[in-house]
């Protein structure tokens, strides 16, 4: 693991029924990765998440609709030799997502099968896999 910056975030893995994972990608970036972001001084994770969920893609969710399912450390994807830990929650919960302040699209992807976009490390390497698990293993719902 590199040495440098390292950015704490919370992330939210929004799972359907259907398979798939509700993705973001940020204005000038070509990559996708889950909803959330950085975590302000005297917030908690779960508050951080609420309040980007609302700035960025105008969701009313509440703290309870997310089961919280690790800490995953990767390599930022916008940031040069920048680490990024996220504290990541899942939820089943049914959302329409609507791209706001610096999001750019915000689209459903399918679980299985290649992607048809590239996605950050830490949802490639962490997130997409637990979320394969979660929908195989029934949790979170």
């Amino acid at each position: 693991m590199q040495a440098g910056p390292v950015i704490t975030i919370a992330a939210a893995a929004f799972l359907d029924r259907d398979g798939r994972t509700l993705l973001v990608r940020k204005r000038g970036s070509p990559f996708f990765m889950q909803p959330g972001g950085k975590i302000d001084a005297g917030e908690t994770p779960r508050e951080a998440l609420v309040r980007e969920l609302r700035e960025e893609l105008d969701l009313e969710v509440d703290a309870g609709d997310f089961a919280y399912a690790g800490l995953f450390s990767e390599e930022a994807a916008n940031e040069p030799d920048t680490m990024v830990k996220a504290h990541v929650f899942v939820s089943f919960r049914p959302v329409e997502a609507r791209a706001l302040a610096e999001i750019e699209e915000a689209r459903w992807f399918p679980l299985q099968g290649e992607p048809d976009a590239a996605f950050a490390r830490l949802t490639e390497n962490h997130i997409l896999p637990l979320a394969r698990r979660a929908l195989a293993e029934g949790r979170y719902r």
